[in-house]
């Protein structure tokens, strides 16, 4: 019987994209009011939809026609991981944490910098729809994911044992292969557009299943024995 469903963040309960365009775009403003530069969001977007991920600010700003400038660099990265993001659910992810919030306790556990976890989840408005919400940069970049660190933990403040638990990501390379080890089921959702979602790995890092909607959630641990509780007594949001 599964007591504790934890969730991953970013492309599992809202468009990782989203959080990057509203960065390009806190980016763009500085960069109009305080360095006279104009047209860099738009190259910035160009750049992310080609699939490039690395030195997008580089290359946008050679396009602008800017020379180097490692400081103006370091500048926008610090704009763009401070800024307040504009971000919203997935549909099937409100739905899920509303479905699942009165037969199971919700955990969230997140990789990435700190402040910029807590950014996006509180632009979310999430802190009160999770028993606990663990934020692996807590401990240390070492700690990330597949780090067992942010999942022991989860397992700690649940107060549940590990086959009670069920995983739901996104990404192969990090998100499920400790999770299985420690002995919990893993659920991988497949959004379209989702920064992982073409990814294929290896049988140890991928998950024990698949869906392409949050919807299906209920039906995939049914089939794998993995069903929740239809109510739960005392089921209520907790504030972290």
């Amino acid at each position: 019987m599964i007591r504790s469903l934890v969730f991953d963040l970013d492309d599992t309960l809202f468009p990782e994209r989203e959080f990057v365009y509203s960065g390009f775009e806190a980016v763009d403003k500085w960069l109009r009011k305080e360095k006279g530069i104009a047209g860099f969001r738009g190259h910035a977007i160009a750049e992310f939809k080609s699939g490039v991920r690395r030195k997008i600010f580089d290359r946008s700003l050679l396009l602008l026609g800017v020379p180097h400038d490692g400081q103006l660099i370091e500048q926008m990265v610090a704009i763009y991981r401070d800024h307040q993001p504009r971000i919203h659910l997935f549909q099937d992810a409100e739905w899920a944490l509303d479905h699942f919030s009165s037969s199971c306790r919700l955990a969230l556990l997140t990789d990435g910098y700190l402040a910029v976890q807590q950014r996006k989840v509180a632009a979310l408005k999430l802190s009160d729809r999770f028993a606990t919400i663990v934020y692996s940069d807590r401990f240390g970049r070492e700690g990330w994911k597949p780090s067992p660190r942010p999942y022991e933990q989860i397992i700690t403040e649940l107060g549940c044992a590990p086959a009670e638990c069920v995983y739901v990501g996104d990404n192969p390379a990090k998100d499920f292969i400790t999770a299985r080890r420690l002995g919990w089921f893993t659920v991988r959702v497949r959004h379209p557009h989702g920064e992982h979602c073409e990814v294929r790995s290896d049988q140890d890092h991928e998950a024990h299943a698949e869906i392409e909607s949050l919807q299906e959630l209920e039906q995939v641990l049914s089939r794998n024995g993995c069903e929740a509780p239809t109510t739960r007594s005392g089921a209520t949001r907790h504030p972290h």
